[in-house]
């Protein structure tokens, strides 16, 4: 998974859960020299983005139905080859601008001219190559991001989904019928 992020990763926060906290975990984080931070017990507001990420991309695009642990690495390879490329490179997202009233406050608003896609917002940081890992040029992300429009790219992510949802239902129902996996699961 550290490989598709092109960026150097300074710090990892997680869930407070035993499922995301583990020494094999810590320990690869501390040999990358990544900061490990999680959230505090029975404190759901600590991890406000990512609650909001599993609303609005996970739970959006998957659903709430249990998919079972033997379909792993399938949903591995949804995400890796159709969701990230999509959610990264095509889907557009609101930015703020911070905004100061009269009476200095600010507050965020989230302006129609400043939709972008999480690359382009990338790309639109000054010094972006300072930020890309050894190896992760400008060049070779636009590449990907160019490999197809936005639309083609979402339904391609669709037909993908479409696909994996059979898939697991298929492994959902030989699991319940205590049936070994057929020949779609090699």
């Amino acid at each position: 998974m550290l490989i598709q992020f092109p960026f150097r990763i300074e710090e990892f926060h997680s869930d407070n859960g035993g499922e995301y906290v583990n020494h094999t975990v810590a320990d690869l984080l501390n040999k990358l020299l990544i900061r490990f931070t999680r959230s505090r017990p029975r404190r759901p507001d600590d991890n406000g983005l990512v609650e909001s990420k599993n609303g609005s991309v996970i739970r959006k695009n998957l659903g709430y139905a249990h998919i079972p642990q033997g379909c792993a690495s399938l949903l591995n390879v949804y995400h890796r080859e159709n969701l990230n490329p999509y959610i990264n490179f095509h889907r557009p997202c609101f930015f703020p601008v911070a905004v100061i009233d009269h009476k200095g406050k600010v507050k965020n608003t989230y302006p129609y001219e400043q939709i972008k896609t999480p690359w382009e917002k990338l790309k639109s940081l000054p010094q972006v190559e300072t930020y890309l890992r050894p190896g992760i040029s400008l060049e070779a992300l636009d590449a990907i991001a160019n490999q197809m429009s936005d639309n083609q790219c979402a339904e391609r992510m669709v037909k993908a989904r479409s696909n994996l949802l059979k898939q697991t239902n298929r492994f959902s129902y030989n699991e319940a019928n205590q049936l070994p996996p057929g020949p779609f699961f090699n």
